[in-house]
């Protein structure tokens, strides 16, 4: 506690032994790191809201200005003329600068200054060159509105604030870390930003959100404007080049292809993914190329990928500037807003100091017409000191400056003598007159611009995106992503095993039975005989439970897996049958599913993973006067509830055994699944375009713009690329129509198939560079339309309509098909189908699953689909 005391009251006594004096240090720590902390703040880390510039930064920028003749400076020379305003090192500077040069907006470089992409270093300062981009020169510099201070030694002058006409800060993003504070503000699109400024100029709302040049794909849902607490997703992206290959085109921000790639790697060594090799292609774009081993899904990989590498982050905004030597915390919208508003009273300034200049220069040349014209200068002739010379002259112009806009002063007289005889005596009236009626010109729309300021500023940024906006366009795709589960999409990288008897489940006893492959993250759900059930995290050695009667992973959520259970609630009592699901849990909870924990027992148990329900046989022990020792129960009479249904009453008599007698059928309904195009995802949720109603062996029909023509499961884990124009159910029964053009013969072709081959991917076009797919139908009786080129000189050909039933019969899926037209085509359009009526199907009855929220708990109910009476109670 005294030492406490002693920090808290920032005093502390240091005695030396050699001396006997005492020095006293008061509050010195204090002082000093608020000190320090101060600076850091405004002098190294963190932005100035006025021009967007660190302190740094605008010392080299200023450097820049003052070496610019049109030509390159080496980056050492300008490093070197920034340290005579920058008071730290050269390395600091040499950084600054490259960082600014790698957002290639405001440098023209040269040389190597290193690459965003591979994370490669710039070469050594003496080697690269630089110099101020155009954009730069029109934007960023204007000396006569300049407010100017006294360098750190005060042996020069740098800007304040440089005169920045654009909201640069976030155009080029922002990153610092100071003492007790930080700031991150992400880069954003050049010519959105413009757009944005406009918008606010006109009073209308406008949205902005990043953009980075290394691409990607951005997901800025949670963006929040910037500011503290906001998020953004961003992406690799990622497509398939074959099945056995994946290739990486863009990256997300803040990685390179370097750390993408050992991030790819370290996920392979720890197990969550599974690939061959990979190779780096990238030079000015990026290439990476995954090769994957045989029977790896490759969406499964993406998504691996994105879970489990730097595939996919997340980066926190912070919306931090320095405003009057203190941070403010604001959002990427009111930058924008002050930026503008900024620039609105920079260009202001501009105008109205040119107008001064405008009006100075009309004031003279209407002097010195008048002092030539009027031939006043000869009235000096005769004077002989310079008091009569300047009275003589001001005395000559006062009969003719009536319609001057100020009075003339000595400093103009003054002027009016340096004029050369020369000049005197080739002065051009005329010339005169029109230069000052080009300045009067020029003096009115000055004025009308300042009258109109707004409408010039807005005039200013459209010029700025005119000049400077080509080749900037959005790099980052906006896309909403999908969540994936960690768990759905790792390697199975160990194996499971379990001890029955002695209750014990891992990965580590490997002297026991196996089970089954797992990951390490997975939920392993077991079952044991008293009829109780627990779900714990995979690990090397776990006890459960003694007699364990099955495990396996877990899967959340999942109302497809149904136990079928027969079990006897105490020692002597009746015994139930019930069917339910597991969809959430408590882990490491144990749930007694038999009511009874002390005495239940498991009679029979199967877990079904897609609903099924077998037929069993109960055998009862010879017990008195029973006369019906043995009958049948199917599992698909009784309803699917929730974990705690106490179940139906199957006897209340002592049972031997009960057997499987009959392998069961799925009962539950089949899968709605929907298609979101916004994700480009199936899903179970009713987002996005119902594609039917899919039971185990349905498939989906999926074709691109490339004619590939395949068809797949309905797997929740497919990605759909951006090509593809076709996904429905697949009906084997129902035709595809396909016009493509074939290229070595210049015309278009109607073919007409069945897919015959549902596991292998097929193109339907043929191999000419020329050939494309034009469209495609997979109604049951098409319409077409064409549309023919007019011939020159010629009415064009009245338009064709094509019954495709009629014009050609199905035919293999290789066929060439029927020539649709010699004539050129203009258009070929899809018109309403014909008429057709699809068969019914027999259905067999399905099994609705019950939620658990609405199963009543008592110990009463449970029914079954019958009504008869000998249902309830089985014997």
């Amino acid at each position: 506690m005294e030492e406490n005391e002693e920090l808290n009251d920032e005093s502390l006594d240091y005695q030396d032994e050699s001396q006997d004096s005492l020095v006293k240090v008061t509050g010195m720590y204090k002082d000093w790191f608020l000190d320090y902390a101060s600076y850091v703040i405004l002098e190294r880390a963190v932005p100035a809201i006025e021009d967007g510039f660190k302190p740094v930064q605008r010392r080299i920028m200023h450097s820049l200005k003052e070496l610019d003749d049109g030509r390159y400076n080496k980056v050492a020379n300008v490093v070197g003329h920034t340290m005579q305003y920058h008071p730290h090192g050269d390395a600091s500077i040499a950084d600054a600068m490259v960082q600014i040069g790698q957002k290639d907006l405001l440098i023209d470089t040269q040389g190597n200054w290193g690459n965003i992409l591979t994370g490669d270093g710039a070469a050594a300062p003496r080697y690269i060159e630089a110099r101020l981009s155009k954009f730069a020169l029109e934007v960023v510099y204007s000396p006569k509105i300049t407010e100017w201070q006294l360098s750190y030694d005060g042996r020069k002058k740098e800007p304040v604030n440089l005169p920045v006409k654009f909201p640069l800060l976030l155009a080029q993003g922002a990153e610092g870390i100071a003492v007790g504070l930080s700031t991150k503000i992400l880069p954003h699109n050049f010519n959105e930003l413009i757009d944005a400024s406009i918008k606010h100029l006109k009073g209308k709302r406008f949205t902005i959100v990043p953009d980075f040049p290394t691409a990607g794909i951005i997901d800025v849902t949670n963006y929040n404007d910037g500011m503290r607490g906001g998020k953004i997703r961003v992406r690799a992206k990622i497509s398939t080049l074959d099945k056995n290959t994946l290739v990486i085109n863009e990256i997300p921000y803040g990685t390179n292809t370097s750390s993408l790639i050992d991030s790819i790697l370290k996920a392979n060594d720890k197990g969550k993914i599974k690939i061959k090799k990979i190779e780096d292609n990238t030079a000015a774009e990026v290439e990476i190329l995954v090769h994957l081993p045989n029977g790896i899904s490759p969406d499964k990989t993406i998504d691996a990928l994105y879970a489990f590498t730097a595939c996919e982050s997340s980066i926190s905004p912070l919306g931090c500037v320095i405003e009057d030597n203190k941070p403010l915390f604001i959002g990427v919208k009111e930058m924008l807003e002050r930026s503008t508003d900024n620039t609105v009273e920079l260009l202001k300034a501009e105008l109205q100091i040119q107008l001064d200049e405008l009006e100075e220069q009309w004031h003279f040349s209407s002097l010195e017409r008048i002092f030539i014209e009027n031939r006043i200068y000869r009235e000096i002739e005769e004077e002989e000191t310079w008091e009569g010379v300047i009275e003589a002259i001001d005395k000559g112009l006062k009969p003719h400056i009536t319609h001057l806009k100020r009075a003339v002063t000595k400093d103009d007289i003054v002027r009016l003598t340096e004029i050369r005889i020369k000049r005197i005596s080739k002065f051009d009236l005329d010339k005169a007159q029109q230069l000052i009626e080009s300045l009067e010109d020029r003096i009115a729309q000055t004025k009308h611009h300042l009258e109109h300021l707004v409408d010039f500023a807005i005039d200013y940024f459209k010029e700025l995106k005119k000049k400077y906006g080509a080749g900037r366009e959005r790099q980052s795709e906006i896309r909403i992503f999908d969540e994936i589960e960690a768990t759905k999409v790792v390697i199975r990288n160990t194996k499971l095993y379990v001890n029955r008897e002695e209750g014990f489940i891992g990965t580590s006893l490997k002297r026991d039975e196996y089970v089954t492959d797992c990951s390490d993250i997975d939920d392993i759900i077991v079952f044991t005989q008293k009829g109780e059930m627990m779900v714990t995290k995979v690990d090397s050695k776990v006890f459960v439970g003694k007699n364990i009667i099955h495990v396996a992973v877990f899967k959340k959520k999942d109302k497809r897996t149904i136990y079928n259970m027969i079990y006897k609630s105490m020692k002597g009592g009746p015994s139930y049958i019930k069917r339910f699901n597991v969809t959430s849990i408590t882990r490491d909870k144990i749930y007694d599913l038999g009511g009874d924990k002390s005495s239940s027992e498991v009679l029979y148990f199967s877990a079904n993973p897609n609903g099924e329900a077998e037929v069993v046989t109960v055998l009862l022990r010879q017990s008195g006067s029973i006369k019906k020792l043995k009958w049948d129960i199917d599992f698909s009479d009784v309803l699917i509830k929730g974990r705690t249904s106490k179940g139906n009453l199957v006897t209340k008599y002592p049972v031997k055994r009960i057997e499987l007698k009959e392998k069961g059928v799925s009962t539950l309904k089949p899968r709605k699944i929907w298609f979101d195009d916004v994700v480009s995802r199936l899903n179970v949720d009713g987002r996005g375009e119902l594609l039917g109603e899919f039971r185990g062996d349905d498939l989906l029909l999926v074709i691109d713009q490339k004619g590939v023509v395949k068809t797949i499961p309905p797997d929740l884990l497919t990605r759909f690329n951006d090509d593809m124009i076709v996904l429905e159910k697949w009906n084997p029964d129902k035709p595809i129509s396909v016009v493509h053009y074939v290229g070595d013969k210049e015309r278009f072709y109607l073919k007409r198939f069945l897919v015959e081959n549902p596991n292998k991917e097929e193109v339907v076009i043929d191999e000419d560079p020329k050939s494309h797919l034009e469209l495609v139908s997979t109604d049951w009786r098409p319409m077409l339309e064409i549309e023919f080129v007019k011939p020159r000189g010629k009415d064009p050909k009245p338009n064709l309509e094509v019954n495709i039933e009629e014009f050609i019969a199905v035919k293999g899926i290789k066929a060439l098909g029927n020539q649709l037209t010699p004539d050129k085509v203009k258009n070929i359009n899809i018109l309403e189908s014909l008429p057709y009526e699809e068969p019914e199907k027999q259905e067999p009855e399905d099994i609705e699953v019950i939620d658990e929220e609405q199963i009543n708990n008592d110990d009463t109910d449970i029914g079954t689909k019958n009504d008869s009476s000998d249902q309830t109670t089985l014997f």
